[in-house]
């Protein structure tokens, strides 16, 4: 027996339909979840703002440093001059001068003399520099002549140049001998100061006209032949 299907019974041409159907429900309940959740709402509240500024605008006066006035002037006191006419008779006030005399001894002004105080200064260099009789020639001949060689020294075969320094005074006499250099022994310091000290008078340093102390410096050298 052959089994017949009505067209209009079958279920496959309604598929797509039933299956688009369902798709669109699905949807729906999500959608429709979605949007069923509750939301916070925050309030906010209004603020005056005019109060707040003066508020801060009072604040930061309170806090400034407030200068007190200066003190006011010290109030003078005005004498008052009592007018005396010419016919009221004052008081008379007597003043004893007798009490009152001191003798008064004026003394009379010392003189300072330049002459102690040029004295004192020593020069090193000036116009007219001081000068040993007969000229630089003549002292070097002198100090050849005069210097006696220490024994000790030429023994050991010790040689040297001392340098000495001495002051020559306003009337030309050799004053503070002192080494400034050593010769490398003592015999031949010794030797130097002595025939320094034992020269002549030299021509004395002039400054502006006047003789003065001049600081003077002279080699003695000491070497064997």
């Amino acid at each position: 027996m052959q089994v017949k299907k009505s067209q209009k019974a079958s279920l496959e041409d309604k598929k797509l339909t039933y299956v688009l159907m369902g798709f669109v429900f699905v949807l729906s309940v999500c959608y429709v979840a979605l949007e069923w959740t509750e939301r916070e709402v925050t309030k906010y509240e209004v603020t005056d703002m005019d109060m707040q500024f003066e508020e801060e605008i009072e604040i930061q006066q309170t806090s400034q440093d407030i200068t007190p006035p200066p003190p006011p002037p010290p109030v003078q006191e005005v004498e008052v001059l009592n007018v005396v006419e010419d016919d009221v008779e004052t008081e008379e006030i007597e003043i004893n001068t007798e009490d009152t005399k001191e003798e008064v001894i004026i003394q009379a002004p010392v003189e300072i003399k330049e002459e102690d105080e040029e004295e004192e200064v020593v020069f090193m260099v000036v116009e007219k520099m001081p000068e040993f009789p007969g000229g630089q020639q003549a002292l070097f001949k002198y100090l050849s002549e005069n210097v006696k060689y220490p024994a000790i020294a030429q023994e050991n075969g010790i040689q040297g140049r001392v340098i000495c320094q001495f002051v020559v005074n306003k009337d030309g006499a050799i004053v503070d001998v002192q080494v400034v250099r050593s010769g490398g022994d003592p015999s031949l310091d010794k030797e130097a100061v002595r025939v320094i000290k034992s020269m002549p008078k030299w021509k004395p340093g002039q400054q502006r006209g006047k003789a003065v102390r001049v600081k003077y410096t002279v080699p003695v050298n000491f070497k064997l032949q």
